[in-house]
């Protein structure tokens, strides 16, 4: 799964982890993500999040 970077503050989302603090369960793929998730780490909605490139 392709994990996701904050354009605003740099926080990535990573599918593996999820996102605990938002209660999002490891495995949730960015796309299945709720409409109403924002960044954890400073309110940014989805639309500023990028698609970070595999190395």
């Amino acid at each position: 799964m392709t994990r996701h970077v904050c354009l605003v503050c740099g926080y990535v989302y990573d599918p593996a982890t999820g996102d605990p603090v938002g209660r999002i369960p490891a495995g949730t793929a960015f796309e299945d993500l709720p409409d109403g998730w924002v960044c954890p780490e400073c309110g940014a909605q989805k639309e500023m999040f990028e698609a970070q490139e595999e190395s």
